[in-house]
């Protein structure tokens, strides 16, 4: 609603980041997302290992950064090679990535993200082309490079890549 406000009022469309409530919203994502991994029977096992101590909140800030917010997660960690990095020679299936998928759009139900249809294509359009770049990734003897910037996901979905900086 609010985005199409601004477009009849000529405002220019805010970017999904401001659209979802910004940090909090993305932290709330990455929070019910992480929960209903660890309550999935098959994502419960890659999911519960300790990982970074801080993975919720550094993934909220990375689809913070996904989604038009501020680079917080490039500036702090390894961009978007890092992510790739953690999920390569993994040998993640089909099956892995769909429930991911799943969990993440009910993810955005828990999380009180807005319901606007337009908004949840794109989350769900976002989630399912990084899903795959992963499971690309995941293969053994995978190469990540090691230039890639954290991709950028609009209202008109991804935006050109560049290297990271």
């Amino acid at each position: 609603m609010v985005g199409n406000l601004c477009h009849v009022f000529g405002m220019g469309r805010p970017s999904m980041f401001e659209f979802a409530g910004g940090e909090p919203a993305f932290l709330a994502l990455a929070t019910a997302h992480h929960e209903r991994c660890l309550q999935d029977p098959v994502l419960n096992h890659p999911f519960s290992h300790p990982g970074h101590p801080q993975h919720v909140e550094r993934l909220a800030s990375y689809w913070a950064e996904v989604f038009g917010g501020p680079a917080q997660y490039s500036e702090r960690a390894e961009g978007h090679s890092g992510i790739l990095r953690i999920h390569a020679g993994t040998d993640a299936e089909e099956e892995l990535g769909n429930r991911f998928v799943d969990c993440f759009v009910k993810a955005a139900d828990d999380a009180g993200l807005p319901r606007d249809p337009e908004f949840r294509s794109g989350l769900r359009a976002y989630i399912e082309c990084a899903v795959q770049e992963v499971l690309t990734y995941s293969q053994r003897g995978s190469a990540v490079p090691t230039d890639m910037s954290v991709p950028r996901w609009t209202w008109n979905g991804l935006e050109p890549r560049s290297p990271a900086t």
